[in-house]
């Protein structure tokens, strides 16, 4: 087993220096970047997540995105109807259980899915800009090892 550090003080703890604030404010400055970006394409943060999930195969129902991005089923529906009145998706029902509603994405969903991965590809080159490859291999192996240790302390884990 790992060895507890005490990295932090509660007589010298400052919020600005604590690993919490600084990944969620780079967290919330991308997020506030890539909703920029995204406006350009007509796409809101929620919005974009589903198609992106729809186009690489993570998902193919209504339920299914809930449990990804933790919404529950009423905004996930709210959610379809208007990427559906964009003809970005549509829904169809399951040839082998007619209970099941299938998510697929129009032509239109597709090109606008496809450019998803471009611009947060080029926004993420941009934000480690001067970062080495083994900069960059170390700085997600602490972060994972950090969600992990996090993913421990909760409940509930959901994917963003």
């Amino acid at each position: 087993m790992a060895q507890l550090h005490q990295f932090y003080q509660p007589d010298s703890y400052r919020v600005e220096n604590s690993a919490g604030y600084l990944v969620s404010k780079l967290a919330h400055m991308l997020n506030k970047e890539v909703d920029r970006r995204m406006a350009e394409h007509g796409l809101t943060d929620a919005q974009w997540k589903p198609l992106l999930a729809l186009h690489q195969g993570l998902c193919s129902t209504a339920a299914d995105i809930s449990r990804l991005t933790c919404q529950d089923t009423g905004a996930v529906t709210r959610l379809l109807d208007r990427l559906e009145a964009k003809a970005l998706l549509c829904r169809a029902r399951s040839a082998a259980d007619r209970r099941v509603i299938n998510l697929e994405l129009t032509r239109e969903g597709v090109q606008v899915a496809q450019e998803v991965p471009i611009i947060l590809a080029n926004l993420g080159n941009q934000m480690l800009a001067g970062f080495s490859e083994q900069e960059f291999t170390q700085f997600k192996s602490l972060l994972n090892r950090a969600l992990s240790n996090a993913a421990a302390l909760c409940i509930e884990e959901c994917v963003p």
